[in-house]
């Protein structure tokens, strides 16, 4: 006897084939490819910000802008990236605090490249002062840099990005977006990255409509060369506190931002992804 809620008309015979999808979707491989597609990345010049600039045009760019605010290595960076890829690369120097500055600056890549698909907000600083100590100005200097440079930016390439039917815009959060770093005193940018991460939010939920999808990496405690100024006692406090016992290398941001900018991810929008060796678990 058929249950109520079933039909026999619907019952599938367990011997029949599997049925396939009305869409076939391609190699899952493809779907990371870029080819084709233009990327704009601000603070891309070093560090972590340059990692997934080459991530992005080892999956097949068609061409990279790379914004910094300083020329001597951004000039270096994009001839670099260049010689490595293949892809076409461009330097632009750009303050991205600077609300004109960064709407030039995104006409000139749109009309130079033609078009813009993948923006990844990059550009940040990091200072350490007791929060009693903090002078104010130093204070509004880092929000402006690392929030107020995400939203500009963000803003700069809409319309392009409109234009062209979507595209993936990436935020670089912290994990200190999330939890209060320990030993060391860094309020601002702690409130700047959560910041970062929650107006990403609100980029998804505003502009989904628009097929721009918004998302975040917060990346925990990362070996760069900015490490070196800290002291071994404070570093080993961070190593200790983090469940995979070690800091984590550039390079292994580099598939969540190349997941994040292609169509891999199609259905992923307003998420922050950590990649902090556990650290936020805790």
């Amino acid at each position: 006897m058929v249950p109520p809620s079933l039909s026999e008309d619907n019952i599938v015979p367990a011997t029949s084939p599997p049925v396939a999808p009305a869409t076939m979707v391609e190699s899952v491989f493809s779907q990371f490819s870029l080819a084709s597609q233009v990327a704009v990345v601000t603070g891309g010049a070093q560090g972590l910000g340059y990692a997934m600039a080459s991530s992005l045009c080892s999956a097949g760019l068609a061409g990279i802008a790379i914004l910094d605010i300083n020329p001597m290595v951004g000039e270096a960076a994009a001839v670099s990236l260049e010689k490595a890829y293949g892809t076409s690369a461009r330097f632009y120097r750009a303050d991205v605090t600077d609300e004109l500055v960064m709407k030039t600056v995104f006409a000139e890549i749109n009309t130079d490249f033609g078009a813009i698909d993948v923006v990844v907000c990059s550009a940040g600083i990091v200072e350490n002062y007791p929060a009693e100590e903090y002078p104010f100005f130093r204070f509004q200097r880092l929000v402006n840099i690392n929030l107020s440079g995400s939203f500009l930016s963000a803003q700069a390439a809409f319309p392009y990005l409109k234009a062209r039917g979507g595209g993936s815009i990436i935020f670089i959060g912290s994990m200190s977006g999330h939890i209060v770093n320990f030993p060391q005193c860094q309020i601002a940018y702690n409130a700047s990255k959560a910041g970062v991460i929650h107006m990403m939010k609100s980029f998804a939920a505003e502009w989904a409509k628009y097929k721009i999808r918004c998302n975040s990496i917060s990346p925990g405690y990362m070996q760069t060369e900015l490490v070196s100024s800290f002291e071994p006692n404070m570093v080993q406090h961070w190593i200790k506190s983090t469940p995979m016992g070690r800091m984590g290398l550039p390079h292994e941001l580099q598939g969540v931002a190349l997941w994040l900018a292609s169509k891999a991810s199609s259905f992923t929008t307003g998420a922050d992804i950590a990649v902090d060796g556990g650290y936020t678990t805790l």
